[in-house]
């Protein structure tokens, strides 16, 4: 199909961020160095981090609130008062704290952000007890050990040590840790409810999230992400009705036929590609770790005008597709009642993850066409987001930069869009601008984060843990 470049200056950076889940047998991993003998600040974080992994935080059975609570008790003994803190619990189990850690004023506070509840994890599909945290190989294993519990622990630690220290902040540190971001849009998302019922307490110059993060290449890091903007998400129920009958009387209303035409449809467009300026920086950054006609391909999108064949031979991978271009995928579908039975109805969900620089109305008016029939009633279940990009501001890259480049010497700092959806775009759209940097580095080849056997290599935990340190340290004076 013939593609469409555009070009746009809104800011709008994309990055390799992956979000898909590993579902099937995970391809072996480098080894990993052995970890030295814990230093007392090491000691003290990973018993936050076990306590906190093996709380259950799960929607359908799990406790945000216990989580938060014990994670008060963590800031507590560091020396906090209880005046410090708020926990907020506007739903049963979804309970929310927020840290203030005063600083003298002469600068706008910074706010930390990170969600305490995980995704859904079954005991029988998993190799080990996915709320039991479990230390071999090299690795930590257990559901959140990643996502996103290693960061609301690493948070928690820092700001413990921070105040045993007695460290004098010029700015305010916000901690917030949240329910439900892996919920997405609804009303217990804690950063949802908390810029909506307590915005002034988590106002902030700017803020730290997850998003980010660095990529390692046969166990060497290679580059450190930082998420500045995300995709817009929304979703679209489809449904075709007929009065059905009999089957062995077949109309030519059936809206199965209907409903799989359109879909057929659907799966051969793709929508047309729209580069900005930092688009384009991103694959010329990028270029230098390929070879060949991919690192080619690279170099003709960083220029601006790439050729229908580079577009198509990086569009193979799903993950270069996905930044290059708005994307609709079908996601369900159900139809009929009996096997006996014309089908009376036939629905599916269409899932939608809109550019930041596109235009949802003309998403949505392409998607209508595309889909081609006047029997489908569509009917969007949840709005765009409009997210902002957040601005590369000097005083945040050039600190992570610096602490980059003492850390792992030669590794670049690379701006990032996710192509999946973080808390990040609450704040941003509420004028907050977010950061998603971590310092924990994986293999892309061993991404794990709402799959089976979720896990991250210990060094690396650590190394992470210690650069959220010097970065929030940094950031706050």
């Amino acid at each position: 199909m013939k593609q469409t470049i555009k070009t746009c200056t809104a800011a709008a950076f994309l990055c390799a961020a992956s979000w898909s889940v590993a579902q099937t047998a995970q391809p072996a991993a480098p080894a990993m160095p052995t970890m030295p003998a814990l230093t007392p600040e090491q000691q003290r974080f990973h018993d936050i981090y076990k306590e906190l992994v093996e709380i259950n935080t799960t929607n359908s059975v799990g406790n945000n609130t216990e989580a938060a609570r014990a994670l008060q008790k963590h800031l507590l003994a560091a020396g906090f008062a209880a005046e410090d803190m708020q926990l907020f619990e506007p739903f049963p189990r979804k309970g929310n704290l927020v840290l203030r850690f005063k600083g003298n004023g002469s600068k706008k506070p910074v706010l930390l952000l990170a969600h305490i509840d995980v995704v859904e994890a079954k005991r029988e599909d998993w190799k080990t007890d996915p709320f039991k945290l479990k230390e071999d190989d090299g690795y930590f294993t257990a559901r959140g050990s990643s996502d996103d519990k290693a960061m609301a622990a690493a948070f928690v630690s820092v700001l413990s040590q921070l105040k045993r220290e007695g460290y004098k902040p010029s700015r305010d540190i916000i901690l917030a840790l949240t329910a439900d971001e892996e919920l997405g849009d609804v009303p217990s998302n804690g950063a949802f409810w908390l810029v909506n019922n307590q915005r002034a307490l988590i106002d902030a110059d700017f803020g730290i999230n997850e998003g980010g993060g660095g990529q390692l290449s046969n166990g060497k890091p290679i580059l450190h992400r930082v998420q500045v903007a995300e995709k817009m998400y929304t979703t679209y129920k489809l449904d075709v009705r007929d009065v059905g009958g009999h089957s062995s009387l077949p109309t030519a209303t059936n809206p199965m036929y209907d409903l799989a035409g359109a879909l057929d449809r659907l799966g051969k467009y793709r929508f047309p590609v729209k580069l900005s300026e930092v688009t384009r920086s991103y694959f010329e950054r990028s270029a230098q770790f390929e070879t060949g006609q991919k690192a080619e391909d690279m170099k003709a999108v960083a220029g601006g005008s790439p050729s229908e064949a580079s577009l198509d031979r990086l569009s193979a991978t799903p993950l270069y597709n996905a930044l290059l271009r708005t994307t609709c995928v079908a996601t369900q579908v159900s139809a009929g009642h009996a096997e006996n039975a014309l089908p009376q109805s036939a629905t599916a969900v269409v899932n939608c993850r809109i550019l930041p620089h596109d235009d949802p109305a003309e998403v949505d008016a392409t998607l209508r066409k595309v889909l081609g029939s006047q029997r489908i009633n569509m009917v969007a279940s949840n709005p765009p987001l409009k997210s902002p990009a957040s601005p590369l501001r000097p005083d945040v890259t050039g600190t992570i930069e610096k602490l980059t480049a003492e850390m792992w010497p030669g590794v670049p700092v690379i701006p990032a869009m996710s192509t999946g959806a973080t808390d990040s775009r609450f704040m941003r759209n509420a004028g907050i601008p977010m950061y998603g940097v971590s310092g924990l580095f994986s293999e892309p080849s061993d991404a794990r984060a709402h799959g089976l056997d979720e896990r991250i290599a210990i060094t690396r935990l650590y190394d992470g843990r210690e650069f959220m340190y010097r970065m929030v340290k940094t950031l706050a004076q």
